[in-house]
């Protein structure tokens, strides 16, 4: 097969290792166009200073980093000083042995290192300021600007052209797909067009009708004259020998330029760039991405560079700029095919760090149809429509630039914007005192002040042990009670923020067989879990897939990025509808819940009359809705839905109906611990496209014999060296979060994904990937905040293994 034509859309870093790894694939016909001059074409990548620390809070982001230092150490444009990350304070202190606990999990060398040895490896640092740093010594600096140079010759070597002083000026395209680009030098005829413009992204997004959730923000950064304890230390060619140096606490980083030392600073306000005011032309001197310097914003954090470096007070800022930089709305990349013009690629908000691991995952994407490494965090798709708005962007990517360097709570919420979307049950839930976390827009309540009374009511041996200070942040043993509710009597859950699309139409049963791994050739009513796998076997979703008709059904998923692989895969006459917005979904829960739901309706919601997994629509107090039987939480119960417009009146009317029977409003909190207990998988946490099914523990939704589905033939033969386990603490009361690592036989072999305290068996729970050795009754080691804390590997689901409660 031929390969196709691509073009890139920019010669900075990324553009040129996306050049690189897709002629090392063996596609020759690249074309790499840029507005500025080659090789320094006036973008970031010209004056980036090259700061590359690898660990990251996301796993994929770090695998990144380490590849893009693996690749740069070959083309010998990296300097290993390896990298400092100093603690001023004791929240910092604390926060580093975090991260060196994401290091371990990853696999990146790393240390906490005392005072002193933080002033043998920075003798100009006082070390009378610090508790310690985290030091890494496979960290360095990225000689960026060189390294595009070697990259486009390498590239150049394999076919590709590259062509400078040429402006896109627009996105050619015809039946939805992009045929090239027009620029001011003519057109460039292609079959795949990627934007790797860097802040030029908006605008080149804009050509193709897509809007790139990206803010271009200006940075500083200053070189001081010489610093005498410097002077003959480094050379021009080796400009540096001193580890790279974060100074979190005061928002810096520093690093050597020869005998003098650079600093950037996020300490400033934020400084959002319009792209339509730059000048565009670069010389020596001057370039669009450097801004003019403005010294008072940088006057404070030149008071704390001298106190953490009493060196500097004999030197002064000699020089410096602002700098333009990509930020987004969650503080990740953007990486994705356009929904509506196939064959156009966006490759943007991608600094020096992560550049050479995303280009090789987006050159993975391109050639093979699937990366090796786990992209849903940066998949452009990721973000849901209220998320694109100009002016939610602007806010939340000055916000992530406020907080690049702040210590974060995985479940820290945005302040603002807030009530983006509320369900319509979201009056009666503030009536309850619901206590709200924001995740995609949505306000999701995670426990109910009015629920606090029913602490007292509760038995012993379900009070929960008091937290950890971490721990405690954003949770309330509230959750405990309305496990308790759950498990024993009747709860109300709002499940509506779960995204939900029907797919309807002639062949829609055949589309939707040909995606997933699970029969769906059943009877209308019948509601199947199954899975869709890329083209290597790996789980790139988990979807619940409902018969409502026998052209109809209404299928449950993790959010955009399925909804764009269904529309990108479905056939003429299948019809996908993003129905999320327009309908509401109340769990209804516990032991009671049929005591609660059968007075409301004349259908029969007996076990018989609906049975478990199975759906039918029916009428609650009089509003139409489509019952599920099936349940996230272990118990007896339906998931309900109707149109938003019938929403309160079906809450008020099961509401009512339940006070007789102790009926509670419960939040995620107990949801997530409910569901541990349970066993099931929270894709995207607990399973990527890194897992197949059967290290997943997943594989009973997987049916070979079926026929033909996407990433069938990829598992033939699998065997699994590792698998996705459930594990108690010892202890019996210290609750991790998450990404912690787990040791085996004192050796780092994994880590966890999910973490939650199991109210019903009363103690923590993790899940966490192991070796297959690793089998229940094994006892290992979880790292949290550097102390060891004893687990056990046990036998799963904790609670209620025989199904029986669940099949009432």
């Amino acid at each position: 097969m031929t390969a196709p034509r691509v073009v890139i859309i920019g010669a900075g870093i990324v553009g040129a290792n996306l050049a690189d790894e897709l002629t090392a694939r063996g596609w020759s016909d690249v074309t790499v166009l840029d507005r500025g001059p080659l090789p320094r074409t006036g973008g970031s990548t010209s004056h980036a200073p090259g700061l590359v620390f690898q660990t990251n809070a996301a796993k994929a982001m770090t695998d990144f980093a380490k590849y893009t230092v693996e690749k740069f150490l070959e083309l010998d444009c990296f300097l290993q000083v390896g990298g400092m990350e100093v603690a001023t304070t004791p929240a910092r202190w604390e926060d580093l042995k975090r991260k060196h606990g994401w290091a371990t999990s990853w696999g990146v060398e790393g240390a906490l290192i005392d005072a002193a040895e933080c002033v043998e490896r920075w003798p100009l640092l006082d070390g009378s300021q610090v508790f310690g740093a985290l030091h890494t010594p496979t960290d360095g600096l990225a000689r960026a600007a060189k390294a595009v140079e070697v990259l486009a010759a390498r590239a150049g070597s394999r076919g590709a052209k590259f062509i400078g002083s040429t402006r896109v000026t627009d996105v050619l395209r015809s039946g939805g797909r992009v045929t090239g680009v027009r620029t001011d030098q003519g057109d460039f005829p292609a079959d795949v067009v990627v934007s790797c413009a860097g802040f030029w992204g908006r605008e080149i997004g804009a050509m193709a009708g897509m809007d790139v959730p990206l803010l271009p923000l200006a940075h500083q950064y200053v070189k001081t004259g010489q610093v005498a304890e410097l002077a003959g230390r480094n050379t021009e060619e080796v400009e540096a020998s001193l580890p790279i140096l974060r100074h979190q606490d005061q928002d810096l980083y520093f690093r050597e330029h020869v005998d003098r030392i650079g600093i950037g600073s996020y300490a400033h306000r934020p400084m959002p760039v319009e792209e339509s005011t730059l000048d565009h032309s670069v010389t020596a001197t001057a370039m669009p991405s450097m801004l003019p310097f403005t010294e008072d914003d940088f006057a404070p954090s030149w008071e704390q560079s001298k106190l953490l470096l009493p060196a500097l007070r004999q030197t002064k800022v000699e020089e410096g700029f602002n700098g333009i930089f990509s930020f987004t709305p969650d503080g990740q990349s953007l990486v994705g095919e356009s929904a509506d013009v196939r064959g156009f690629w966006l490759a943007e908000a991608i600094w020096v760090t992560h550049s050479a691991g995303i280009a090789k995952a987006v050159a993975e994407l391109l050639v093979d149809g699937h990366s090796e490494v786990d992209t849903h965090d940066i998949d452009v798709h990721r973000f849901e429509e209220v998320q694109l708005a100009p002016s939610y962007v602007h806010e939340t990517a000055q916000q992530n630039f406020v907080e690049v360097y702040d210590i974060l709570h995985p479940l820290q919420p945005k302040l603002s914007p807030r009530d983006l979307r509320v369900t319509p049950f979201h009056a009666r839930q503030r009536e309850l005192g619901a206590v709200f976390l924001e995740a995609g827009g949505w306000e999701r309540p995670h426990w109910f002040e009015a629920n606090a009374p029913l602490l007292k009511q509760l038995p012993h041996d379900w009070l929960p042990p008091a937290r950890d200070a971490w721990s405690a942040q954003f949770h309330s043993p509230i959750a405990a009670a309305e496990a308790w509710h759950t498990r024993n009597g009747v709860a109300l859950y709002d499940m509506t923020p779960l995204k939900r699309v029907e797919i309807s139409g002639p062949g829609s049963l055949e589309f939707l067989q040909s995606l997933t791994t699970n029969q769906l050739d059943k009877s209308v009513g019948s509601v199947t879990y199954t899975l869709m796998l890329d083209n290597a076997g790996g789980i790139r979703s988990d979807v619940t897939v409902a018969r409502l008709e026998p052209e109809l059904f209404q299928v449950g998923i993790n959010g955009g990025i399925d909804v764009d692989h269904f529309v990108k895969h479905a056939p003429p006459g299948v019809q996908v509808r993003d129905i999320t917005g327009g309908t509401c979904c109340v769990g209804v829960w516990g032991p009671l819940a049929r005591d609660l739901v059968q007075p409301l309706s004349r259908e029969d919601f007996s076990h018989a009359g609906l049975k478990y997994f199975r759906a039918r629509r029916a009428r609650i107090a009089g509003v139409p809705v489509v019952a599920m039987r099936l349940s996230y939480v272990g118990e007896l119960g339906w998931e309900i839905y109707t149109s938003a417009d019938n929403g309160l009146r079906l809450w008020d009317a099961l509401w009512a109906a339940g006070r007789p029977l102790g009926v509670i409003a419960a939040g995620r909190a107990a949801f997530n611990s409910l569901r541990l207990e349970k066993g099931y998988r929270l894709w995207g946490t607990d399973m990527t496209t890194e897992h197949d099914p059967y290290e997943a523990g997943v594989d009973f939704a997987v049916r070979p014999a079926k026929g033909e589905f996407l990433g069938r033939d990829a598992l033939e033969g699998r065997t699994a060296s590792r698998r996705l386990r459930c594990l108690t603490i010892d202890d019996g009361r210290t609750v991790v979060l998450g990404k912690e690592p787990v040791f085996v036989d004192g050796v780092a072999s994994g880590y966890v994904t999910s973490a939650a305290y199991g109210y019903t068996v009363g103690r923590p729970i993790a899940y966490a990937w192991l070796p297959a050795s690793a089998d229940v009754g094994s006892g290992v080691e979880i790292e949290y905040f550097g102390r060891r804390v004893a687990a056990t590997v046990a036998a799963e689901p904790l609670v209620d293994p025989g199904m029986e409660r669940i099949r009432r």
